[in-house]
């Protein structure tokens, strides 16, 4: 009978017990959030893993610290959860950690000095890496068996032969959590992939996934086929749109992204800000504040245009470095979003910055409206993506 009441219980979302918030988080949860922490704690309950699969922007990372919260007050979380993440979501981590679940003893492990950290691991509650770091720091995260492993837009293990999944995989943890804003981006081998991780064995090895579902589904749109892998998955994925619970999301979400400047950019950043102190320390000693405005302003905007992208840098040192670290989180980013089918604004202040996105669309087939001071037509540019002719403007 237990097993049936597991797989009732699993049949919906909606039959699962409702959980109270954590004491003390420092937040109100939206019912839809209240609902995931549920359903996370469920699947904790009994030894299941899964993919937490919420558009961007509807709070997977509350939910996911709400439930570890949860874990702690219950006296479980011992030892920590480690977190995997890509660089630019690091400190978003770090930051939601600190705000909503003061609770939590976070670490980021990151940096040079990162490794001075691994001996006080267990003085945590919540490890966040990142994937680039997984890989060279395997042997230390083999030695530790934490709480949970939980991936971060796990869109980065879709290739099960990639190293990054690899290390996942070999990692002991005693619970696996996915979160991922898109479940599939090009097959159904990713999704394969994510249990693969998650429950080995699950959907098959993966020839037989792939005799079974994956080449009836996709090469002969076999709905039958399609529906029993629906059913399958379907208790171990928890997935909402932003259309389905529109009711309960305020006007505006904001969401900051941090751009860790690569190598080169840093490097041309820091010779720039150098040059640019020591002409403006000459300049308010000959001139004085009031007389050096437009200086202090020059020098503000070419390190603002060192931060968007080199190119933008009329200077000859600018011109060898070949990195964007902006233009690569955002064209990441719109990768995620248009895979949701969203629309997409992308504003710059420097229309120089524009011709460069613009040249990325380009190169990958997305198509885009673009309005500047030289758009002649100014209506056809707005409507085209007002109609949802365009996705991106």
């Amino acid at each position: 009978s237990m097993r049936r009441h597991v797989s009732d219980e699993l049949k919906s979302v909606q039959g699962i017990d409702a959980v109270a918030a954590p004491a003390g988080l420092a937040a109100e949860l939206r019912s839809y959030q209240q609902l995931g922490v549920a359903w996370l704690q469920f699947l904790r309950e009994y030894q299941f893993n899964g993919v937490l699969a919420d558009d961007m922007g509807l709070g997977k990372t509350i939910q996911t610290l709400s439930h570890l919260l949860l874990e702690k007050e219950a006296g479980r979380l011992d030892p920590p959860a480690l977190i995997v993440a890509p660089t630019s979501v690091l400190s978003n981590w770090q930051r939601e950690a600190e705000r909503f679940t003061p609770g939590l003893k976070c670490l980021v492990l990151h940096g040079p000095q990162r490794a001075e950290y691994y001996q006080k691991l267990s003085e945590y509650d919540l490890i966040v890496t990142s994937y680039a770091l997984l890989n060279r720091d395997l042997s230390l995260h083999q030695e530790q068996n934490y709480h949970s492993l939980i991936l971060d837009e796990a869109q980065a293990i879709k290739n099960p032969r990639a190293k990054t999944a690899q290390a996942a995989r070999e990692i002991k943890a005693t619970h696996r959590l996915c979160l991922a804003g898109t479940l599939l981006e090009n097959h159904l081998g990713e999704l394969w992939s994510l249990f693969h991780f998650l429950m080995p064995g699950f959907l098959g090895s993966q020839k037989m996934f792939t005799q079974l579902f994956r080449t009836p589904i996709e090469k002969h749109q076999d709905g039958i086929r399609q529906l029993q892998l629906q059913q399958r998955i379907a208790p171990f994925v928890l997935r909402r749109t932003k259309e389905q619970v529109a009711r309960e999301l305020p006007p505006k979400t904001l969401m900051v992204r941090e751009a860790e400047l690569g190598g080169a950019q840093a490097r041309l950043y820091e010779s720039l800000r150098l040059a640019m102190t020591k002409k403006i320390t000459n300049l308010l000693e000959r001139k004085g504040v009031q007389k050096s405005h437009i200086e202090i302003l020059d020098a503000l905007l070419k390190l603002r245009q060192a931060c968007c992208d080199p190119r933008l840098v009329k200077l000859e040192s600018a011109r060898k470095v070949k990195q964007s670290a902006k233009l690569e989180v955002l064209l990441e980013l719109l990768e995620k979003l248009l895979s949701e089918g969203r629309k997409i604004l992308i504003f710059s202040q420097f229309t120089s910055m524009l011709s460069l996105i613009e040249a990325e669309l380009q190169a990958r087939n997305i198509e885009y409206s673009k309005l500047t001071g030289q758009t002649r037509k100014r209506d056809t540019a707005i409507g085209t993506f007002q109609d949802g002719v365009v996705p991106v403007f």
